[in-house]
């Protein structure tokens, strides 16, 4: 089953788990060392995360480890950046009529 990206990131546990392997591919149990929570869920999240292609598992001898997939993250910016402008626009709008209150 083909997973939405956008419902993957919504999850804190998986953004933080982006976050770890983005410095460091890292294997489950390492990943797992950093959360107060079962295994079992670690590895579901990591699951989710590897089929929107988020991360991918590479293996090194008897161990996983999982890396961050840096085009599939270069693609959800994107769709994001047309978003970014116009943020950007709507802030210096309203920059610029806060500094002619303030003038008047």
């Amino acid at each position: 089953m083909r997973r939405d990206v956008f419902q993957a990131i919504a999850d804190p546990t998986r953004r933080a788990i982006i976050s770890l392997i983005a410095l460091q591919a890292m294997t489950p149990n390492a990943i797992a060392e950093h959360f107060d929570t079962s295994r079992q869920a670690i590895s579901k999240h990591l699951k989710i995360l590897s089929e929107c292609e988020l991360i991918k598992p590479t293996h090194q001898g008897r161990e996983i480890h999982y890396q961050l997939e840096v085009q599939k993250m270069k693609e959800i910016d994107s769709w994001l950046d047309q978003f970014r402008q116009q943020w950007e626009d709507r802030f210096n709008q309203l920059d610029q009529l806060l500094l002619t209150i303030q003038t008047e």
